[in-house]
């Protein structure tokens, strides 16, 4: 199986860096990881709504020339489906045993994703309510596809 994480922006920070390098390796046992990362946008503060579209809407055509025909892809967005990661699991075998050999995941930039790319998208994942910063939740994410296979092949972890 391979594994995409499609992402708005570079991530800076060593110590954000330091969690994906980690998560990457451990991932690398059990599947084809590649992190895709467009270009993100300048937002100025206070920009107003228009402007923000604007911005989503060149950061989701870059990310819509990213996404693989043949992937089921998963955007994440605050309004998605709420996994256990028991089930999250189950979503990750399920695609594999069905004939899929990608899953693609989408992260947005500091504004979230345009509306084209949750239509691209053959489901929405939310991780919470909450608002997370794009580099946390990149890490959050390959920990818990991490997680995930470790629950396919059997192999303990904390719950």
């Amino acid at each position: 199986m391979s594994i995409d994480i499609l992402c708005v922006g570079r991530i800076k920070e060593k110590y954000w860096n330091d969690a994906i390098s980690e998560y990457s390796k451990r991932l690398g046992r059990y599947c084809k990881l590649n992190i895709i990362e467009v270009q993100d946008e300048k937002t100025p503060d206070n920009a107003p709504e228009a402007i923000e579209n604007q911005i989503k809407a060149k950061e989701g055509e870059r990310l819509l020339k990213a996404i693989d025909s043949k992937a089921f892809v998963y955007a994440l967005a605050i309004d998605g489906k709420k996994f256990s990661s028991v089930a999250l699991s189950d979503a990750i075998d399920s695609k594999a045993t069905s004939g899929y050999s990608k899953i693609q995941f989408i992260i947005g930039g500091s504004l979230g994703l345009s509306d084209e790319v949750l239509r691209a998208a053959n489901g929405k994942i939310s991780f919470s309510d909450m608002t997370f910063p794009h580099q946390m939740m990149r890490v959050i994410l390959l920990e818990q596809i991490y997680r995930s296979y470790r629950i396919i092949n059997g192999e303990p972890y904390h719950k």
